[in-house]
């Protein structure tokens, strides 16, 4: 794998300016605060003054000299050195209204007007999954976390108040197991943890495999720990390494066997919401596609009401889609197919008997199948998105195509980062 350059700073040629006592106007969408100039700071809100270091356009904060009312205490002892939060300073609801506003701003860009809905918020302590990167530290501990700001370093973190409590009390133990991965020392580890219904379940990415990959003494320690911690399986990129249990989730009716790295929404609760407001809008329909389907997040759900087509690019997850189906009985009916949607997209021919869409497309969206759907006949059509900026490019395609978009449901699943995801409900 190769590694990623160093982060810069800042170029050796970037403009830079004086210290200077500014007032923030906005806050922009990476959740820096914005004043005149533009100048960008970390860690402030509107209607703040604060002193600036010199520096370029975006720098650091020296210090709050008039904090607004809506500046809370964050509650991470890593928050400011950590990279992985952007705005635990911020009063909730406040943040809350900023991620809706922001929603808005971009369908007005495409001057899209819909029904806006009172977003979904996760609550703390909620992450099933986590990427935690790790880096040589003690013989037998590695440091594990999170990124430093502005830098490839991590912070070794004890405590995360985004991550489910099972994830948050086996960091000691995912420490120990990472350890053995600087057998090389250009590793530069990604321990992608996800807690499952049998356990936890851990791919390894970034383990230096020039020299050979990891020696059977190392693999040995490796599932010598997991053992001893009760994971439930450890995987090398993919390949086994360690499995007690095999990791499964429940998704409806249905307990899914998930493949080694299988995407999983990041929040059970925030999964649930958007699967109600999808099951919803598909209500009264006759047979639905169910396109970047994944295991089936929307699948089982949505085969409670007709005969669902399944497609995904992904083969090990329409594999263990397929195999589910067992396991959930009372469904209408599932036809799972490996299809590299954004390459062969559902044609317009092929949704001939199909009624209702439900498309769940990674962040660079879904231009082709949107095309296509737009071509069709379907009369309804349902937009999951983890990018608003694709999804109003999509949601676009389809206006244009005689489709009216309902409503919008706001989604603020990556708690207190600039993210904010959606469900939208199309009809014709």
């Amino acid at each position: 794998m190769r590694r990623p350059r160093p982060h810069r700073a800042r170029p050796i040629d970037a403009p830079s300016g004086p210290a200077a006592e500014v007032v923030i106007e906005a806050v922009g969408g990476e959740g820096d605060g914005i004043a005149a100039g533009p100048l960008y700071a970390p860690f402030t809100l509107p209607g703040e003054r604060v002193r600036l270091a010199a520096g370029p356009q975006r720098r650091e904060v020296e210090a709050v000299l008039e904090a607004s009312l809506q500046r809370v205490t964050p509650p991470c002892p890593h928050f400011g050195v950590c990279g992985g939060c952007a705005l635990q300073h911020w009063e909730h609801g406040a943040y809350l209204a900023w991620k809706v506003e922001r929603l808005i701003g971009t369908l007005a860009r495409e001057r899209i007007e819909t029904q806006v809905l009172a977003p979904f918020a996760a609550q703390p302590h909620t992450r099933r999954r986590l990427a935690l990167h790790a880096r040589q530290g003690r013989k037998d501990a590695a440091r594990l976390g999170f990124k430093t700001r502005k830098s490839w370093d991590v912070v070794d973190i004890a405590a995360c108040p985004i991550a489910d409590p099972a994830l948050e009390a086996a960091l000691p133990a995912l420490r120990r197991l990472a350890a053995p991965l600087f057998e090389h020392p250009k590793s530069a580890p990604t321990l992608h943890v996800t807690l499952t219904a049998t356990g936890l379940d851990i791919d390894i990415s970034g383990v230096e495999r020039k020299s050979g990959g990891l020696s059977a003494d190392a693999r040995m320690r490796m599932a010598e720990i997991a053992a001893e911690a009760d994971f439930a399986r450890v995987t090398l990129d993919g390949e086994v390494a360690y499995m007690a249990r095999q990791p499964a989730v429940r998704i409806g009716a249905a307990m899914v066997a998930l493949p080694a790295g299988a995407f999983l929404q990041a929040v059970p609760e925030a999964e649930a919401a958007m699967a109600a407001m999808v099951v919803e809008a598909a209500a009264g329909a006759q047979r639905i596609a169910d396109l970047f389907c994944g295991v089936g997040t929307f699948t089982f759900r949505l085969a409670r009401i007709a005969p669902v087509l399944a497609a995904d690019g992904a083969a090990p997850a329409i594999r263990a889609l397929g195999a589910a189906v067992s396991t959930a009985p009372g469904l209408h009916g599932i036809t799972a197919e490996a299809r590299d949607l954004a390459r062969r997209p559902l044609l317009a021919e092929e949704m001939k008997r199909i009624d209702t869409v439900v498309f769940d497309p990674p962040r660079a969206g879904a231009a082709e199948q949107s095309a296509e759907i737009a071509r069709s006949g379907v009369a309804r059509a349902i937009g999951v998105s983890c990018n608003p900026a694709t999804f109003v490019r999509d949601a676009r395609t389809l206006i244009d195509a005689g489709f009216t978009l309902e409503r919008v449901l706001p989604v603020d699943q990556f708690l207190w980062s600039p993210h904010v995801e959606l469900v939208g409900v199309f009809s014709r």
